[in-house]
């Protein structure tokens, strides 16, 4: 460990160590894959605080910082050096302040009761050691599930990714002799946030190697490509042209608007809470998962993640809720966020029956202790979606976990005009062609998505009899394919009975506006959510 490394700034969660070191906890669980920059970390902390660091790994055993091996002969001398049971027993025996770094004990701890009777005899001798000779143990691992056994005898650590600050650091050191000052230093530092120290380093490298250069559109895609890779999180591209391309839903488009600036310092300044999160509730095709696309372009910009709880979800108890953890600590590096968790009531139905073992019980509990735990300076604004909100856990749905909750019902004749609009120019055509009033009324109880997939349809049919311009006449004979089924459902109009005093609507009360022309076509109002 260099001199450098001891005298770098310490992270939030290096000083938070530091303070429960001073406080004689013995022992942590400290979760992370990224070992290297983990153990570095670790390092400075007990380093700077007078001990002497050690690390054990099932392969080498008992090493020093520079990695040479610390002899163990005269502990348990029947055993190979590398047994966890030969450095437990030189801990125990340690004669200066030592803080010891075990990689690969976990897998020991969960198969050998011996091994996990021995290292908790330990821990339980740390607390009442001298000074003198006062030890700290680290189990690191990528496993989030600690032993039952020694549950309540460790401090658990969730590491988290390198925040902003350390991402600069990384940054620096990777680019070497490479110029980064301003707005292109802040924007591959943007960039790079969310990625793994390695990761950070690997796709500077590969920028300077394509580009000559640090190019943060490079590290940008990069980071896109490695976090879906991971399977947890989906990097999703904003719908062009923000909330202008979502038709109707005034209300919830106005409470989005007023929030937009509530992640600047200004509002900072001014005493703003961050948003936290919405639920977006509703007849399914009406623009729940739209809208969710659209707030990054109306918010200035900020990363677009899916987190599909279903794919998160383990066969092994315990193993999903490890991998939430991940999602939401890539979330929470990558802020400012939007994270869209997408049909949430779909991956939490266990959550109250315990039907699948208790996965969806611990995947409940990790997002609500997220959710309810986050500090203010997490920019990470949640959208979840649901079409059936009933279903959901009532600890979801209490006040606090979202700042409102938006149902959003079938569209209404004017909202059906405003997507019809929204959808024509979209595909570069002049709405002033087509009578949007009349095939508005011809559309009653459709779908918003049945009213948007109406030109794309025309444009199929106009192509093909002689690639002609699309008119009014094909969205009516396209309305008439379509059918009206949806709207007179006993579902929907449960959706509706729920939510009327649980929810605010997207939607201002309709009203009916003139046909322009469109014959044969009745005025029909639907009834207020």
């Amino acid at each position: 460990m260099s001199q450098s490394d001891l005298s770098r700034p310490w992270t939030p969660q290096q000083r938070d160590l530091g303070y429960l070191i001073g406080a004689r906890a013995p022992a942590f669980w400290v979760c992370s894959q990224e070992e290297h920059r983990v153990e570095r970390a670790l390092a400075t902390v007990v380093s700077h605080m007078g001990f002497r660091a050690r690390f054990w790994d099932c392969h080498r055993g008992v090493t020093d910082l520079q990695g040479e091996a610390y002899a163990l002969s005269e502990f348990e001398p029947s055993l190979p050096p590398s047994h966890p049971l030969k450095a437990i027993a030189a801990f125990g025996g340690r004669t200066e302040r030592s803080a010891w770094i075990f990689r690969d004990l976990h897998g020991f701890l969960a198969k050998d009761q011996v091994i996990g009777r021995a290292f908790k005899n330990l821990i339980l001798g740390l607390e009442e050691a001298p000074e003198a000779v006062q030890g700290v143990i680290f189990v690191l691992t990528a496993d989030s599930m600690v032993p039952t056994e020694l549950d309540g005898h460790l401090v658990f650590m969730d590491w988290a990714l390198p925040d902003k600050a350390e991402v600069a650091s990384i940054l620096d050191i990777a680019a070497g002799n490479a110029a980064l000052d301003g707005a292109d230093r802040t924007a591959v530092i943007d960039a790079a946030a969310g990625l793994p120290a390695t990761d950070i380093t690997l796709s500077v490298r590969r920028s300077l190697a394509e580009r000559g250069e640090v190019d943060p559109t490079v590290v940008a895609a990069e980071k896109k490509r490695l976090i879906d890779r991971s399977g947890l999180l989906q990097w999703v591209d904003p719908v062009e042209g923000g909330l202008d391309a979502v038709g109707g839903l005034e209300l919830l488009k106005e409470w989005l608007l007023e929030r937009r600036l509530s992640f600047s310092q200004e509002a900072r300044e001014y005493g703003l809470q961050r948003p936290r999160g919405v639920l977006l509730t509703g007849v399914p095709g009406c623009g729940k998962s739209l809208s969710a696309k659209a707030i990054p372009l109306a918010w200035g910009g900020p990363a677009l993640l899916r987190l599909d709880l279903g794919s998160v979800k383990s066969k092994y108890v315990g193993e999903s809720e490890g991998q939430l953890r991940r999602a939401l600590k890539v979330a929470e590096a990558v802020a400012p966020a939007v994270l869209w968790i997408d049909e949430i009531e779909k991956a939490l139905a266990g959550a109250t029956s315990q039907g699948d073992g208790g996965v969806s019980a611990d995947a409940l509990g990790t997002l609500l202790l997220w959710m309810q735990e986050r500090g203010d300076e997490r920019m990470v604004f949640v959208v979840a979606t649901a079409n059936d909100a009933e279903t959901l856990p009532p600890e979801l749905l209490r006040k606090g976990r979202f700042d409102d909750i938006f149902f959003i019902d079938l569209p209404h004749e004017e909202e059906r005009r405003s997507i019809l609009e929204a959808t024509i120019l979209k595909h570069k055509r002049d709405p002033g062609d087509f009578d949007l009033a009349g095939v508005a009324v011809a559309t009653n109880n459709f779908t918003g998505a049945d009213v948007a997939e109406l030109l794309p349809a025309a444009m199929f049919a106009a192509f093909a009899d002689g690639q002609r311009e699309p008119t009014t006449a094909d969205l009516l004979h396209q309305a008439e394919k379509v059918g009206r089924s949806v709207a007179g459902s006993k579902t929907v109009g449960n959706l509706r009975q729920w939510a009327k005093e649980r929810t605010r609507p997207a939607s201002r009360p309709h009203r009916v506006i003139a046909s322009g022309g469109a014959q044969g076509v009745k005025k029909v109002e639907l009834p207020s959510c």
